[in-house]
């Protein structure tokens, strides 16, 4: 015989015959509509406005200025060189990126965390501190330049410099990316795969990089968004040689410090687009991820 326990007995009702209304829903932190406004406030301030101000500016140019502007020799070779380097650099902080995170990740030696906060150096030093002591080491009689140079490899003031200063800034963004994914995957899933026979590049292949691929290619966007708005780390060691060394952000300053306000703006707009469309990329990227990695919990 099964006991069906009986329901708990009703809550009287107050004097007067009439029962409590239910408490309004309120919010755990209130405030949301003046810290609203607040946000809205700053962000138009410090981000709105500024770039409101550089489409105003461009505006004053007709098409055929604007073409001009954007599209002459100068600015072509600021972009070719600008946007390759930072794609390589990218690309290669990819795989020493994630190398770099799996040690730190997956063992465990003496100087592990003081390599850590290494990885982070880049974020606290000042951009500009860091092209000079890039252009100290590289240049031509510098302690990493002149047994280069006894190679016939010059690294200051040539594009291989402005490789390297890109290098040196965004590899933290790589790094930081993957961390917390290797930090989640368990090693029990590389050991199942060894059991079953698998390699090591096949575990790598088929087990962990369609799981890192996700991170790995957020950070690779965040590294090529970096790179290609770096001035202070560049300037130095590039020689800022127009159509051999000179990035966009110093042709823009080029432009400024000859009054030629207008068509500074006008690249600026270019790479204003250009990183619009990089943090496009990088949402869609978060989101595939965010799928991605709902249906891998899905399917288990």
């Amino acid at each position: 015989m099964v006991i069906i326990p009986s329901p708990p007995p009703a809550r009287p009702a107050p004097p007067g015959g009439f029962r409590a209304a239910p408490l309004p829903t309120r919010r755990i932190l209130p405030g949301f509509g003046l810290t609203l406004g607040y946000t809205v406030l700053y962000l138009g301030l410090i981000v709105l406005i500024p770039i409101s101000a550089v489409f105003i500016k461009t505006a004053h140019l007709s098409w055929s200025e604007f073409v001009a502007a954007v599209w002459n020799p100068f600015a072509i070779a600021s972009y070719q060189l600008s946007f390759g380097m930072s794609f390589a650099a990218a690309a290669v902080n990819s795989v020493f990126g994630l190398l770099v995170a799996w040690v730190l990740i997956r063992y465990d030696f003496p100087g592990r965390k003081f390599l850590d906060a290494i990885v982070d150096l880049p974020f606290a030093l000042p951009t500009a501190v860091a092209g000079i002591a890039l252009t100290a080491l590289y240049q031509p009689n510098g302690w990493l330049g002149q047994p280069l140079a006894l190679l016939g490899i010059k690294v200051a003031y040539t594009p291989l410099g402005v490789f390297v200063a890109l290098m040196f800034i965004s590899l933290p963004f790589i790094v930081r990316t993957l961390q917390p994914v290797l930090a989640e995957l368990e090693p029990e899933l590389e050991e199942a795969s060894a059991i079953l026979g698998a390699t090591r590049w096949q575990t790598f292949r088929r087990v962990l990089f369609p799981v890192i691929l996700p991170a790995l290619l957020t950070g690779f966007a965040l590294a090529f968004a970096r790179a290609l708005g770096e001035y202070g780390s560049v300037i130095f060691i590039s020689g800022n040689l127009p159509l051999k060394t000179q990035i966009t952000p110093q042709l823009i300053y080029q432009d400024l410090d000859q009054y030629k306000y207008a068509e500074a703006t006008a690249i600026a707009v270019v790479m204003l687009v250009t990183s619009f469309l990089i943090l496009l990329a990088i949402n869609l990227l978060q989101r595939w991820a965010r799928l991605r990695t709902g249906r891998g919990i899905a399917a288990n």
